[in-house]
């Protein structure tokens, strides 16, 4: 009998465990629940035990199913509170305080979207005046899943204030305060985005087999499809989080270490490595002059995939953990010698591709005014791969596959009332922009089927990038901007154009206020109806008229005009074409609503392109509520996607 007693006492424990009721972590104190709408709150007990939620003194009970779950709707409410939800069961009763009725607005994308408010180029003056009582703010942790789960990681709703605003997603942050300041409601937010990755991981395993190259796939479940489990990707990330090399001090340039070999630098890792995640370290020693003994210096070292820690003969120098966002850290006095100097980086990839990218004059390191290449050829190391973990090749890493991050990031939510969704991501689907024509509104449906209705989907172009183009040329990121444009066909949808406010050698510009500023424009259209203009002008129709090609647009509201104010109306970034394709720079004015636009070189123009480049900063036409044209082109002659498709 003594074997037996600890074995009842469990039971017992498990029994009283499962009998308290609980809740998915997206319902907390300080949570805005969306306003208008039937409330769904769900949650697990012990089966057929009564559960009852009263918000508001209205009361509304269920019974927990044979799977422990339970689920109820309260009636649509008007925004208002706070307000106390009391969730009863027979053992335990939960209370979440200071609750309010209003808009709830998920956040999603890639590193663009997470870019926090403490980075952004004001962030001092808005942290400091984010306390707004109205806004609330929850942030879904980064999941990896093989099979949809039941609830997010461990997370809570809290108000918005500068202890809470400065590491929120920054474009979230100005979108919902626009939208509060117009609105006079409250505003939830949900952050749930995560830097460099595809789109495919976002959608759901059901909707992704209508994109092709899953196709294959139907009627297999995702582990099978991928071969690894959320088991392989936790030992990984465990891995990945302790890197043993740091043990070794293998970032000691006295450490003795065997293995190393040569890649030259900058580029993506690439042969066996091209296809893999995971830590590798680069080592380069470079020679200085005696007059760099304890001398101050920077060292550049171009943009890095996706985190870095960078060391100086031992000494920690930096570390970013940012996709693709340049890499320059100031050395301070004592550091750098006469002689020898080894510099260590150790770069962590979580997505695709990793490595030093960039020009070969981009890396260096500066002392007393001369600047010492770096670019070349590196040792490098591997201390973590993930092939060491069961992911066999790009194709199928955590950050890319089909629904990996939708499983833990979005599905939890589903039935969750909400809003809307704004979405900031493309950067890294660029290549494959003509898939993308169906990857994003197959996203976009698929969310929206999940949810069962169309709620409003809002969404960041992306911003100008890479060096400005001397003559017109292809350009994958303008194929990208041309299929996020295709699917405004949906209902309710918007898109804020940025290409303004781009920065040729950052992939993450710093102005993200303007980002959220115009995407609340646009919601307060086709969110809330208001009489504002969804988008810039959109082109419509092109007629000729001798040498030269006039385009209409719709959008223009009271009228077209050059963002610069210029009188004369002249606009940038137009190129023309005939019928041998090629594309020459054009001249372009705006005469009664239309844009009259020519080119000398081209006697008779077919076509017509307006900010067809990586790096359109430069194109200037908008309407009267001051929002700018998006690039597009007239043609439809096969783009470089395409071509690679």
């Amino acid at each position: 009998m003594k074997n037996i007693f600890p074995v009842l006492v469990l039971l017992l424990l498990t029994t009283c465990a499962n009998a308290e009721v609980s809740l998915p972590h997206f319902f907390s104190s300080n949570m805005v629940l969306q306003r208008d709408q039937p409330i769904k709150i769900w949650g697990k007990a012990d089966k057929n035990e009564s559960v009852s939620v009263t918000i508001d003194g209205i009361k509304q009970k269920t019974v927990a199913g044979k799977d422990r779950t339970w689920k109820l709707e309260m009636p649509a409410m008007r925004f208002g509170g706070p307000y106390e939800v009391k969730i009863e069961g027979q053992e335990n009763t939960i209370t979440f305080g200071n609750v309010l009725i209003g808009d709830v607005w998920i956040c999603s994308g890639q590193s663009n979207l997470e870019f926090s408010l403490d980075s952004d180029l004001t962030a001092d003056e808005e942290i400091k005046n984010s306390e707004i009582q109205n806004i609330r703010l929850l942030t879904v942790p980064k999941s990896i899943q093989t099979k949809e789960k039941y609830d997010i990681g461990e997370t809570t709703w809290v108000e918005c204030n500068p202890s809470t605003s400065a590491h929120f997603s920054a474009v979230g942050y100005f979108f919902g305060s626009k939208l509060q300041e117009h609105l006079d409601v409250p505003i939830g937010l949900i952050n749930s985005s995560w830097g460099g990755t595809d789109i495919e991981p976002w959608t759901s395993w059901e909707a992704s087999m209508n994109n092709d190259e899953y196709a294959p796939f139907k009627g297999k479940t995702l582990e099978e499809a991928a071969g690894f489990t959320s088991e392989n990707v936790e030992l990984f990330k465990a891995a990945m989080n302790d890197d043993p090399a740091m043990a070794k001090r293998w970032y000691d340039p006295d450490t003795k270490m065997k293995g190393w070999e040569k890649m030259a630098v900058p580029k993506a890792w690439d042969g066996d490595l091209g296809t893999q995640d995971g830590i590798i370290w680069f080592r380069k020693e470079i020679e200085l002059p005696a007059e760099a003994e304890g001398a101050v210096g920077s060292i550049q070292l171009g943009a890095i995939d996706d985190e870095d820690i960078t060391w100086i003969n031992g000494e920690k120098v930096g570390s970013i953990n940012l996709w693709l966002a340049n890499r320059k850290y100031d050395i301070k006095k004592g550091i750098l010698k006469a002689g020898k100097n080894t510099i260590i980086v150790r770069i962590k990839d979580t997505g695709t591709i990793g490595g030093m990218f960039g020009k070969a004059e981009q890396l260096y390191l500066e002392v007393n005014g001369i600047k010492y290449p770096l670019a070349g050829r590196w040792d490098y190391k591997p201390s973590v791969l993930s092939s060491e973990f069961g992911f066999k090749s790009a194709g199928t890493s955590p950050n890319s596959f089909a629904s990996l991050l939708y499983n833990g990031m979005i599905h939890p939510m589903v039935g969750m009332g909400i809003k809307g969704v704004i979405w900031y991501q493309g950067e890294n689907n660029a290549g494959e922009a003509f898939r993308y024509r169906k990857l994003f509104p197959n996203m976009i449906e698929d969310w929206r089927k999940q949810w069962g209705y169309d709620f409003p989907f809002l969404w960041v172009q992306l911003a100008s990038f890479m060096e400005l183009d001397k003559q017109p040329s292809e350009s994958e990121w303008a194929e990208l901007r041309e299929a996020q444009n295709m699917t405004l066909s949906l209902p309710k949808t918007g898109q804020a154009v940025i290409t303004d406010i781009g920065e040729a050698f950052d992939i993450h510009p710093r102005n993200k206020k303007d980002v959220g500023l115009r995407l609340a424009h646009i919601a307060m259209n086709i969110a809330y109806e208001k009489n504002v203009l969804p988008s810039g002008p959109v082109f419509e129709k092109l007629e000729k008229d001798g040498n030269k090609l006039v385009l209409s647009f719709a959008n223009i509201g009271s009228g077209l005009t050059a963002q610069d104010n210029s009188k004369y109306g002249y606009l940038k970034g137009f190129a023309v074409a005939g019928d041998d394709k090629k594309f020459h720079w054009a001249q372009a004015y705006i005469s009664h609503d239309k844009v009259i636009v020519w080119s000398d070189k081209v006697k008779n123009p077919v076509a017509a392109r307006y900010g067809w480049a990586n790096n359109p900063i430069e194109i200037n036409l908008i309407n009267s509520d001051g929002l700018l044209a998006s690039p597009f082109r007239t043609d439809q002659w096969l783009g470089i996607t395409e071509k690679s498709k």
